[in-house]
Formats: C-alpha cells, sequence, structure tokens
C-alpha cells in the first residue's frame, strides 16, 4: 500500500504533469471543479463538450474530474480506453433522482413516447432512452422532432419545464432535480440586485421557474460563459454551481461575477458537494495508481451508448 506524503501544491501540480506524460493520459474537467483542477486539466467545458471531446480523445487513458455518470459517460463512448475518476463517490444528485427500475415503470404507464433523458444519469437509465440530450442542446434537440411526438423527459423537472415554455410542448415529465439549483434564493438574489443594479442575472434552466422569469440570459455553463464574455456589462450575478466562477473570471478578467446564494448558505455561494470531492491529491493518486476505474457492462454499454450517438449527431 502506498503512503502519500504531504506533497505543496506545486508539487503536486508537477507529479500530475509527470504521471500524466508517463501514463499517456488525458484529463478532462468540467467547470464545476475546483478551480486548481480546472488549471492543470487538458480540456474543460460542460457535459456536452465533454461529451464531444471524449468522442475523439486519441490518448489510452482519460482521467475525467467530473462527477461519476460523466466518467460513465465516457467509458460508454471510449470502451477501448481506460477511463479513471478521482473520487468514485462523486456523485450526482439529478442522477440519483431517477432510479433506473422506477424510471422504467414510468415509461410503460406512457407507450406510445419518445424517451428523452438528460446527461445526468446513470448509464442504465441511459439504456431506457431514445435521445440523450444536455441543457446546451435540449432546446435543439425537442425542437427537431416533430411538433406532435409525444415525449418523456427525465429526470430534471426544471429544464423540463423550461424547454416545455420555449418550445410550446407538453413532455411529460420526471420528477427529479439537482440539489445545487434547486436551492438558490430569489430573495437574496433580490437583495444582491439592489446592491449592484447594473449586474445582469445569469440562470441555468436547472434552476427553479421564479429564478428563471427575472434572468437577463438564460443556459447552460457554456452558454452563460459565452454570454458574460460578449455582454457589455461589468457585473453578473450568476446562478448556477459556483465553479464556472473560475473560468468567467479568467476569461473575462475585467468584469465581476457574484455567487448567487442558495437558501442555507451563509458564505455567499452555492456549491455541489460531490463535485468538490476531487482534489489534486486525488488526482495525482489516481493517475499513479490507475485506480478508481469506471467499468460499464459491455451489454449495457451498447444499449447506453445508442442515445449518446443520437445527441451528439443532432448537435452537430
Amino acid at each position: 500500500m502506498t503512503v502519500d506524503k504531504a506533497s505543496s501544491k506545486e508539487e503536486l501540480i508537477a507529479e500530475i504533469k509527470r504521471l500524466k506524460k508517463e501514463k499517456n493520459a488525458v484529463i478532462m474537467a468540467h467547470y464545476y471543479q475546483q478551480g486548481d483542477i480546472q488549471d492543470v486539466a487538458d480540456y474543460i467545458g460542460d457535459s456536452l463538450a465533454l461529451a464531444q471531446i471524449a468522442a475523439g480523445i486519441e490518448e489510452p487513458v482519460i482521467v475525467l474530474c467530473g462527477v461519476h455518470f460523466m466518467g460513465e459517460t465516457a467509458k460508454i463512448l471510449c470502451p477501448d480506453k481506460t477511463v479513471l475518476v478521482p473520487d468514485e463517490s462523486a456523485g450526482c444528485s439529478l442522477a440519483d433522482s431517477c432510479d433506473a427500475d422506477e424510471f422504467a415503470a414510468f415509461i410503460k404507464e406512457h407507450p406510445g413516447h419518445t424517451v428523452v433523458s438528460y446527461v445526468n444519469t446513470t448509464a442504465r437509465v441511459k439504456a431506457l432512452t431514445d435521445i440523450v440530450v444536455t441543457s446546451g442542446n435540449a432546446r435543439k434537440i425537442i425542437e427537431s422532432l416533430p411538433e406532435d411526438e409525444k415525449i418523456i423527459f427525465g429526470p430534471d423537472r426544471n429544464l423540463g419545464n423550461y424547454i416545455n415554455s420555449v418550445t410550446g410542448r407538453n413532455m411529460v415529465l420526471w420528477d427529479g432535480a439537482c440539489h445545487v439549483h434547486e436551492k438558490f434564493s430569489l430573495e437574496k438574489i433580490i437583495e444582491i440586485k439592489k446592491e449592484h443594479p447594473e449586474a445582469l442575472l445569469l440562470v441555468h434552466p436547472e434552476c427553479k421557474k421564479p429564478l428563471q422569469l427575472i434572468a437577463d440570459k438564460i443556459g447552460s455553463t457554456a452558454v452563460l460563459l459565452k454570454f458574460a464574455k460578449e455582454s457589455d456589462a461589468k457585473e453578473f450575478i450568476v446562478a448556477t454551481e459556483s465553479g464556472i466562477l473560475h473560468e468567467m473570471q479568467k476569461q473575462c478578467p475585467g468584469k465581476v461575477f457574484i455567487p448567487a446564494p442558495s437558501t442555507d448558505s451563509t458564505c455567499g455561494c452555492n456549491d455541489c458537494s460531490f463535485m468538490k470531492l476531487n482534489t489534486l491529491e486525488k488526482l495525482r493518486n489516481c493517475l499513479r495508481d490507475g485506480r478508481p476505474e469506471v467499468i460499464v457492462d459491455e451489454v449495457l454499454a451498447i444499449e447506453a451508448r445508442k442515445p449518446i450517438e443520437r445527441m451528439l449527431e443532432l448537435s452537430k
């Protein structure tokens, strides 16, 4: 058993870079990761970008710094590669809100429906799905389907309601939600707006409708980042997981980004505890030890891959 010695941040980063080269690995990180991990990654992005990148990776080892379903997605798309995650207990409250057996029963209750599932789901749920979507392409994909098509959408009810509202559809929604985006405080955000009257409010579509109604821009992390870069505004209140502020600040150094607080926040931010389980030390360890490795049953992976590939095709 390897005994770890305390290492400085600089030593960890140097060792990560050495191990990455030695193992011929590529590091991918979601925007919600800690800034230190984003800075050492080869690629950063939202769920759509990471899926698109994973599909074209040439290196034999992928380290996915995010949550477990992201590692599963990478493994499904790259079955011949080794996919590692720094902490296998980094789960997702939204994925956990949609049990595969219960979702299968829900589908049986609504025969004749096309099943559209958010990427924030387990491989078992994806295998029950016709098309996978992300917050960045959900509207485009739903609008590509015939107007009279009957659709089940899961698991995020807030994203589903938003897509219904902007497309005029009447999708049947699974009752799931993300614990981070559910907890943003409308009252506290209104108070911040009073203190920063020129600030624009950026809102992820996983947030509740009252927040969406007062938003200046609704979109995925990548969409919100692009909007912030192109906007003439100098201040922004950001209602999504606070990790995105790291890249926003890097790309927009002259602008101010204020994390939207949650109902139970005392620190003025709203973090995903699962995303923040990943650390530089755990990243170093997984590169060094080759574990935790993401394993997906081969038969399950074949079924789960079909709706992901359909998403990638429709996203072109």
